[in-house]
């Protein structure tokens, strides 16, 4: 018996074995949350100083994914490896930094936690397949990005780029959706918020929105399709709608500051994936229309 067939064999096992690289993934994308626009700022920085043609270096310019090591912020302690295990160490360390005591923040094990939890979700639903994979790689990109977007109000080109390329690959090689409608989404959806942006800044002279908006419609587009764009929108409307008045109650209006858009781009793109065809269906059967 082939590796493969006894996880199939064993569910409990294939789900157990997917629980622990996903938390490995989510130590992973921390990682990245938090250190990617850093990267992207060392790099703005650089190339202002050549097109200013001045002299000088930021620390920053040597900030990558690997280095420097992980340390603690407060007293720059290294992170050991045994103190570096998902959600274990976060455990047995009580929150707090092995040498200094100071709190970690809540967030990084519960993007962990995340992490594995889209993944057994995506598993639950669909099974161990190719397709899994797929959607779990989707559900994972919108993550980084949403914490991204939230944090500094950016989506990185080095993220909604590649998750546009992934989904007009996969289809072309699955066939889950037919390629031209995957194309004519990307097209779509790119298009519709960069008109919106253009009516709302022509009517109003203020920007709305950013063009990593834009590309992040896109890639849903050419993930699922044109057809469920306008699910998308919509469910972006109406969860935007509710998480930002809550906000807006809790920090009052002059507190909230700028809402990003891409998280609740991200939110329904997520949900359209795996209820879109029964959520659109069921609003053109209420709205007495045959249904696709």
């Amino acid at each position: 018996m082939s590796a493969l067939s006894y996880l199939h064999s064993n569910p409990v096992l294939s789900m157990a074995l997917l629980a622990i690289f996903s938390l490995l993934f989510g130590s992973f994308f921390n990682v990245v949350i938090y250190r990617l626009p850093k990267m992207m700022e060392a790099r703005w920085k650089q190339e202002c100083r050549l097109i200013l043609e001045q002299d000088g270096t930021d620390s920053q310019e040597h900030f990558t994914l690997s280095y420097p090591h992980s340390h603690c912020p407060h007293c720059h302690a290294p992170v050991r490896a045994w103190q570096n295990i998902p959600l274990i160490s976060f455990i047995l360390l009580r929150g707090r930094c092995a040498n200094c005591k100071a709190g970690i923040g809540l967030r990084y094990p519960a993007i962990e936690l995340a992490t594995a939890i889209l993944a057994i979700f995506a598993a639950i639903q669909f099974g161990m397949s190719w397709h899994t994979a797929a959607v779990i790689v989707f559900s994972w990109l919108l993550l980084v990005m949403s914490m991204i977007d939230i944090d500094h109000k950016l989506l990185p080109d080095s993220l909604t780029l590649p998750l546009l390329w992934l989904g007009l690959a996969y289809n072309a090689l699955s066939g889950t959706v037919p390629l031209q409608d995957a194309v004519w989404g990307a097209i779509f959806g790119y298009l519709s918020l960069w008109s919106v942006y253009w009516l709302f800044k022509l009517a109003t002279g203020k920007e709305g929105m950013g063009y990593g908006d834009f590309k992040l419609l896109a890639a849903l587009g050419a993930w699922l399709g044109w057809q469920m764009l306008p699910v998308i929108i919509l469910l972006s409307s109406v969860v935007g709608a509710v998480l930002g008045g809550m906000l807006l109650a809790i920090k009052g209006r002059d507190n909230a500051g700028t809402i990003p858009f891409g998280p609740y781009l991200a939110m329904a793109g997520w949900i359209a994936l795996f209820w879109g065809p029964a959520l659109l269906n069921g609003y053109l059967t209420f709205a007495g229309l045959p249904p696709l």
